[in-house]
């Protein structure tokens, strides 16, 4: 675990996890975000709620994008925030359906819309090549 101080728009900041991920990882990687997260003072059930919306991102970009990815988990003020960047073609917000995924009739979108709908934040943006899924969470 890596901890760190700075300063963003006057909120403390301390990354607690940066780590590459395969699919072969990905189990150690679930612990890293649990322990982190209890460690940050994320309780139930939101932690089990934040752990698997990662998962499901994470789990998104191996399936999506490559096979891999990076995470970065920190603590920014009150806000648990995981950050998930792939190399992948990348995508917009609009593939996350607004009703439970099989009732719109899309083939997909589950992961997404669960990390949506478990999260205070999601946000997408582009990366060159790829993409970066914010998930944010209050520790309140």
């Amino acid at each position: 675990m890596l901890a760190r101080s700075s300063s963003r728009s006057s909120r403390p900041e301390q990354q607690l996890l940066k780590r590459r991920f395969t699919a072969r990882t990905l189990p150690q990687l679930r612990v890293g975000v649990e322990e982190c997260a209890a460690w940050a003072g994320l309780t139930e059930p939101r932690r089990g709620e934040f752990v698997l919306a990662v998962d499901a991102v994470v789990s998104n970009a191996i399936e999506h994008a490559g096979g891999e990815g990076q995470l970065l988990l920190r603590r920014i003020g009150a806000e648990l925030e995981a950050r998930v960047t792939d190399s992948g073609p990348g995508f917009t917000a609009d593939v996350i359906p607004e009703l439970l995924p099989g009732l719109d009739g899309g083939p997909g979108g589950r992961g997404l819309w669960l990390a949506r709908l478990t999260t205070d934040r999601l946000t997408i943006a582009a990366a060159h090549p790829g993409a970066i899924v914010t998930l944010g969470v209050s520790l309140d």
